[in-house]
């Protein structure tokens, strides 16, 4: 009876000088000759909200429609983007039908006295409908008994993303709405009006994204408790990339740049070159730790982003690794050809001259001996030499440390000063190579 009383007062506010009629019912005789409006004291004398529309016959037609009021953040790390939506859906119930041809808006608290879709938003791991300063909420009435519901979201989805390509990557996220109880036999979910049933989403600024394109589905979600029908709204999202060659790529770069100064100093400048080398590879990683920081749950992701700096990094250490190969074979060179004029080099071949000769002749001696104890048969015209042959395993050893010292002597460098020389070609022009391979593998691939 309260109920009854309330919606009666709550309408006749809206209202005053009309006269009110039965819904889904015949008019009062006493109001026939009048124009009629709707009225809800029937909402306890026969509408039951806990039936659907059309009950037991043919599904209820639900179109939907989505303004897209902000995405205020995208994160990779969670793998999930928030937005706030205005959700609205129209459906018609003939127990709502009146005459005339006007539609009122009714205090939204009315909803909890009419039935309305059970839709839900898949995928969504926080939402929550705004209420302030009242519950977010529309419901308009239309005379044939349509009923138009609207609602204010802010809801969190989850998108999964493919972070190979970051920062050059575009991602795909999806926006899907599903009826929680009522199967494809109760209810049918319709785009209003197909792609231009959404709006805002072409005007929206993302700080790290730009919206290509976005497209409406109508599909059905096969559960285990039947077929439910779906509504998707995908829409692709591509990562502005000028941040991160400003803040990543250029960095690196120059640094690349910085350690082949190192080949234009001199062999002898150990704590210049050595300096330079540290401190690039100090920086370089600097970077790569800086770079990681923000995505640091998805480690486990080899990006785009990540191969590039892991190139830098190679060709920084590699010249470090250039200087100390040209340092050594530059000091062992040193070594071996030894002082060159002056009246103790002359003193030193005499002693080195006789230290030679005092070696052979001590060797052709002890040769000799172990001739004389080796066993030779000599009878008539025959000698036996059969203990003087070269075994098997000894020619094996004697060929492979032959060829060990030719390849040795192979790559072994005579001029220490000619690496410098040949760096300063081969380094710039295997990273531009390598970069032009990066680029077009992760933009047009």
């Amino acid at each position: 009876m309260f109920c009854r009383y309330f919606c009666f007062f709550s309408l006749c506010l809206f209202l005053p000088t009309q006269r009110w009629c039965c819904l889904g019912r015949a008019p009062d005789s006493r109001s026939s000759g009048a124009s009629s409006l709707p009225g809800f004291e029937n909402l306890t004398m026969g509408y039951n909200k806990y039936l659907r529309p059309y009950f037991g016959g043919e599904p209820v037609q639900i179109a939907m429609s989505l303004d897209i009021a902000s995405i205020s953040s995208i994160s990779e790390s969670d793998m999930d983007y928030t937005a706030t939506i205005y959700l609205r859906q129209r459906w018609t119930d003939p127990r709502l039908v009146f005459h005339g041809n006007k539609s009122f808006t009714l205090d939204a608290r009315l909803v909890e006295l009419l039935w309305v879709p059970d839709t839900y938003i898949v995928e969504s791991k926080r939402s929550f409908l705004h209420d302030v300063t009242v519950g977010n909420r529309l419901i308009r009435l239309f005379s044939n008994g349509t009923i138009l519901y609207a609602l204010r979201i802010t809801t969190t989805v989850a998108c999964n993303m493919d972070l190979s390509k970051y920062p050059m990557d575009t991602q795909t996220c999806r926006l899907q709405l599903e009826s929680w109880g009522y199967d494809e036999n109760d209810v049918v979910f319709t785009w209003l009006r197909g792609n231009d049933s959404v709006h805002g989403i072409e005007k929206l600024r993302l700080s790290q994204y730009t919206v290509e394109r976005y497209y409406t589905l109508v599909s059905k979600s096969q559960q285990e408790t039947g077929r439910y029908p779906r509504l998707t709204l995908q829409f692709e999202l591509r990562r502005n990339i000028l941040y991160f060659i400003l803040e990543t790529y250029v960095p690196s770069t120059l640094l690349v740049m910085l350690s082949w100064v190192s080949f234009w100093i001199t062999l002898d400048s150990v704590p210049a070159r050595t300096c330079i080398g540290v401190t690039t590879v100090l920086s370089m990683t600097t970077l790569m730790i800086g770079s990681r920081s923000s995505l640091s749950k998805t480690n486990c992701f080899i990006k785009a982003i990540d191969v590039y700096l892991g190139i830098c990094f190679s060709f920084i250490f590699g010249a470090l690794v250039e200087y100390a190969v040209a340092h050594y074979s530059s000091s062992q060179k040193c070594v071996a050809k030894g002082p060159r004029e002056g009246p103790a080099n002359e003193l030193i071949k005499e002693m080195e001259e006789v230290n030679i000769t005092n070696i052979l002749n001590n060797s052709i001696t002890n040769y000799k001996q172990k001739i004389s104890f080796t066993s030779i048969e000599i009878s008539g015209d025959d000698v036996n030499c059969g203990d003087l042959t070269m075994k098997t395993h000894e020619k094996i050893k004697y060929v492979l440390r032959k060829k060990m010292n030719r390849i040795i002597s192979y790559f072994t460098i005579q001029n220490p000063r000619n690496v410098d020389h040949y760096s300063k070609l081969l380094f710039p022009l295997f990273f531009m190579l390598v970069n032009v391979f990066y680029w077009a593998y992760y933009l047009y691939f």
